[in-house]
């Protein structure tokens, strides 16, 4: 759309380079912090750090960026949860480095934030509509990180298991699947963490897209440049003087130009174009 056309050359030159970098290193201070004391991760986590709507509009803003302190696996054994964990360490950032690469590093910034303010007002709105405390974390917003990848690369495999190779498409598909039990089976604040996640990855894409070429005079443009510019049949020619008849295969030199005095489409090679009887329609 043509107002993030002029946003993104606006400000272009504040965008974080490698983002998805950094973000990673939340993940894994939160990963290493949780492998080495749940319980206080936990304690730290939830009363400190994480997305808290009551928490924000009492001033702890600060939580609207701690809350990534929440690394994407987590396992049900300290060994599982490392080994998982820096599994999906590495996976998100080969994610997130490919989109910043395709995108540029504005646009997955407004991505990533989008969905990072996203869940910050599905968490206020909880409070605010529900009245009640909703502790979201990383999860959806890590899986739109993933759709957006597979709406890119749709082809791309990845080792299920690390021996069972899927495309992402499926693997998308199958997410979905998953999110649409969890939306019909879930409590509130799962429905409002999935649509704010989904539709961060839709507003994204739609705003994103240049929608002029559907515009009926685009359209129209283009037909008619695609007929006049379509390929010659074997033999033809694209100029012929209306005097002495000869082609732009007579000799490389020659050039032609229309005549603007003359009524109707005439062309002319140099040597007639100013010595030619102008053409004038009969009346």
């Amino acid at each position: 759309m043509k107002f993030f056309y002029e946003f993104e050359r606006k400000y272009y030159r504040y965008a974080i380079p490698n983002l998805m970098y950094y973000i990673v290193i939340l993940y894994a201070v939160g990963l290493a912090v949780y492998v080495v004391n749940p319980v206080m991760y936990w304690n730290i986590y939830g009363n400190y750090l994480s997305l808290d709507g009551r928490a924000i509009l009492h001033g702890q803003i600060w939580r609207l960026v701690t809350f990534l302190i929440f690394p994407p696996s987590f396992g049900m054994f300290r060994f599982t949860s490392i080994f998982f964990g820096i599994i999906a360490l590495f996976l998100y950032h080969s994610l997130g480095q490919t989109l910043e690469n395709v995108w540029g590093a504005f646009r997955f910034n407004v991505f990533f934030f989008m969905g990072m303010l996203a869940q910050a007002l599905a968490c206020i709105l909880g409070y605010v509509i529900f009245r009640q405390d909703w502790m979201l974390t990383t999860g959806f917003l890590n899986s739109s990180i993933f759709l957006a990848f597979a709406m890119y690369f749709p082809d791309v495999q990845f080792l299920m298991f690390f021996v069972l190779p899927v495309k992402a498409k499926w693997l998308a598909v199958a997410e979905c699947a998953v999110y649409l039990y969890s939306f019909i089976f879930g409590n509130a604040a799962t429905r409002c963490e999935l649509v704010v996640s989904l539709a961060n990855v839709l507003v994204f894409f739609f705003m994103t897209r240049n929608f002029k070429r559907f515009a009926p005079k685009e359209i129209r443009r283009k037909k008619t440049f695609q007929k006049e510019t379509k390929i010659l049949p074997k033999g033809a020619t694209r100029h012929r003087c209306a005097v002495c008849g000869r082609t732009e295969k007579d000799g490389e030199e020659l050039e032609f130009r229309y005549c603007s005095k003359c009524e109707g489409s005439y062309e002319y090679c140099q040597d007639h174009l100013y010595t030619h009887k102008h053409v004038k329609k009969e009346k």
